[in-house]
């Protein structure tokens, strides 16, 4: 398995941004596709973008299409979500995530997580 660390959370107003990485050990990061989850207070984590492991395709949650960008630096093991026009709604705990592929990260869940960082969006 891969060992996740995310960072780049943080405090931000409505409408602006912020951009999450997520570093990646192992040689083996190139071969994993990769996806973000995020869990608000009191629901369940939810599915918001996974990219294949050629960067070449990605899948987003119906909530955040237009707003974020899913992608990678194979090169430096490491994943990113660009956040744009945040909303309060999109205040959350969010985590890295790692899988065979894209599908399996959207339907069955991926094999490995991050600790999470904090994104909160204030009104």
């Amino acid at each position: 398995q891969v060992q996740l660390v995310e960072s780049g959370g943080g405090l931000v107003q409505a409408g602006g941004s912020l951009r999450l990485s997520c570093a990646a050990s192992g040689r083996t990061f190139r071969s994993y596709a990769m996806g973000w989850f995020r869990q608000a207070p009191g629901k369940e984590r939810e599915f918001v973008a996974a990219i294949r492991w050629s960067g070449g395709n990605t899948d987003y949650a119906d909530s955040v299409k237009g707003r974020f960008t899913i992608s990678r630096d194979n090169a430096k093991n490491t994943v990113f979500l660009q956040m744009n026009s945040l909303k309060p709604e999109d205040t959350a705990v969010y985590y890295c995530a790692a899988g065979r592929n894209t599908q399996q990260i959207v339907t069955e869940g991926p094999d490995s997580w991050g600790q999470g960082t904090q994104v909160t969006v204030s009104s």
